[in-house]
């Protein structure tokens, strides 16, 4: 019989922990490799001999205190002490009538901001009557079909004192065209409203696939946004440059830091092209990350991205103004994480993700709701969702001091390791000619892809564990959910009927012209001025013309064709 192996420091017969990794996962001399969920090596003890030599020395280069470069402990000095993270709930269902109700109750109980989830005929830039949007409208979001449901939607909400974060990409400005109508409409002032749109096309085409127009044209509209928003809406997040996709899709926490960060490198510099100051617009560049399960892992994610951003914003780009140099971030508790199996944990899920967020010092904040893996939340569910951001706030205490996991050995060698990990995909990208020619030639694609399959294997291996899926498994019966019904397309067909019968169609055909022309000349490069060629204030003139979203779509298809993903290898 062989002989037990025992614990070198206590002398014990060492035993296999529940759950710890089988097979493959054993190392020569038989003993369980520990890794993070990204499958980062973690070691069974960390000390000061873990850091630089020089860490405790030059504690400044790499730290820095609260509100002071490199922004690794946070870029405010007071941390939550001086203002709470804003607390989101991600939502939007059905018609724009009941989404409207449901974010006035989130706000009744206690929400900060809201979030729009809008369908995906709406994310693809179709209209709900169009025949790919049937069995898919309000299924995933609300659906927006024209100026008409955007004032539905934010009707008795003052857009100049609630921030609103819109998750539309593809078709974004055209989402935003109309936001900006309705709060016109409501007499708010533009230069006071504040949000975020998340605008970010280079992860659809690297994760998400919700593309419309090839890259080119597509970065062409982005950027029409920070020239548009740098002159008229200097409070509003022109773009959240996500991560969050990224990581939905199965890549690991430094893929996804690295894709994000330097998809932010390609929006600036494509923006300096078009002849904009980089402190022009680069304060209102906002971030958007996901929060997922390994705790340590996502806390030391969110603390090298700021440190990363800063070198990036004044080594890189030369950046004089601080605020262009902060890390701004939203974050959202990891979707992919939740189980259709006893749905309730995911409640415990949620908060130790939510926690992860906080500490690693968010500025905005959207908790899932148990019962995502089944439907759209439930009233009942997104109360629970946000009441655990909550009792984070009022009950736990984590908001009373600043960065309180900052001199942790572990977390700092995390935070170094993923730092330096990130710097080398980014030598990657800059050796490929930049994000846009690396997802040209499906880099990006197929590093998610097998990090993705990696994980499956793990999961398929038992050597990682989900509690209630491969392990801990209970016979169970299917909750109450959601149901959203195909009333809501007929509902939506009918308003679009009524709309049509009642707008000028010679107006909105005049400004589609407009548009069309518009789109099909070379923006000129001025910078502090609006180029003629921006399609903003087209947009602007086609919503306020009641054109539908497929309409416009339609008419920028013509000039800018769309796109296919080619085959890589």
């Amino acid at each position: 019989m062989p002989t037990q192996k025992k614990n070198p420091d206590t002398g014990i017969p060492a035993e296999k922990p529940i759950g710890a990794p089988t097979g493959s996962n054993l190392d020569a001399d038989g003993h369980a490799r520990f890794t993070t969920i990204s499958g980062v090596p973690v070691e069974r003890l960390y000390t000061a001999d873990s850091l630089p030599a020089d860490f405790t020395t030059h504690q400044s280069s790499y730290l820095g205190l609260p509100g002071q470069p490199p922004y690794t402990r946070g870029i405010h000095s007071t941390g939550y002490r001086g203002k709470l993270w804003t607390m989101r709930q991600f939502s939007g269902f059905a018609s724009p009538e009941e989404t409207n109700a449901r974010y006035k109750y989130l706000l009744a109980n206690g929400g900060s901001g809201l979030s729009v989830a809008f369908d995906l005929p709406t994310l693809m830039g179709l209209d709900s009557d169009h025949p790919q949007s049937e069995g898919e409208v309000g299924k995933c979001g609300v659906a927006i079909d024209s100026l008409a449901d955007m004032e539905t939607l934010f009707d008795g909400i003052n857009l100049e004192s609630t921030t609103v974060s819109m998750t539309i990409n593809s078709p974004a400005s055209i989402l935003w065209a109309m936001y900006l109508v309705v709060a016109e409409k409501q007499g708010a002032d533009w230069k006071k409203i504040s949000g975020t749109l998340q605008n970010d096309i280079l992860k659809e085409y690297i994760a998400q696939k919700e593309y419309i127009f090839p890259p080119a044209p597509s970065m062409r509209l982005v950027i029409d946004t920070f020239e548009f928003g740098a002159l008229h809406t200097p409070r509003f997040n022109p773009i959240s440059i996500s991560g969050y996709h990224i990581r939905e899709a199965g890549s690991t926490a430094v893929q996804e830091l690295a894709f994000t960060l330097y998809d932010g490198i390609e929006y600036i510099e494509w923006a300096l092209r078009r002849g904009l100051r980089i402190d022009d617009f680069a304060p209102r560049l906002s971030f958007f990350f996901n929060s997922h399960n390994d705790f340590f892992e996502e806390i030391a994610k969110f603390r090298a991205a700021r440190k990363i951003w800063y070198r990036i914003m004044t080594e890189r780009f030369s950046a004089r103004e601080p605020r262009s140099t902060w890390m701004r971030f939203h974050t959202q508790t990891a979707g992919v994480s939740l189980t259709a199996q006893q749905p309730e944990n995911n409640i415990a899920r949620t908060a130790l993700q939510a926690l992860a967020a906080v500490l690693g010092g968010t500025q905005s904040l959207h908790t899932d709701a148990y019962d995502e893996a089944l439907a759209l939340p439930t009233e009942d569910a997104a109360r629970i969702a946000l009441r655990t951001q909550q009792i984070l706030a009022y009950e736990s205490g984590v908001a009373q001091t600043i960065d309180p996991l900052g001199g942790s050995w572990f977390v700092e060698k995390l935070t170094l390791d993923t730092e330096q990990a990130t710097l080398a995909y980014f030598d990657k990208l800059d050796a490929l000619g930049g994000m846009v020619k690396a997802i040209e030639a499906g880099y990006p694609q197929k590093e998610v892809a097998e990090a993705s399959y990696r994980y499956q294997r793990e999961v398929e291996a038992h050597e990682k564990i989900i509690v209630g899926v491969n392990d801990f498994t209970i016979d169970e019966a299917c909750p109450e959910i959601l149901y959203i019904g195909e009333e809501v397309r007929q509902a939506q067909i009918a308003k679009l009927q009524r709309l049509r019968a009642q707008r000028s169609q010679k107006k909105v055909n005049q400004t589609l012209a407009a548009l069309r022309h518009a789109a099909a000349q070379e923006p000129a490069s001025n910078s502090g001025t609006l180029s003629r060629a921006n399609t903003m204030p087209y947009l602007l003139d086609c919503v306020r013309a009641y054109a539908t979203v497929g309409e416009i779509c339609a008419a920028l298809k013509e000039v800018f064709g769309s796109y296919e993903e080619s085959i890589w290898m």
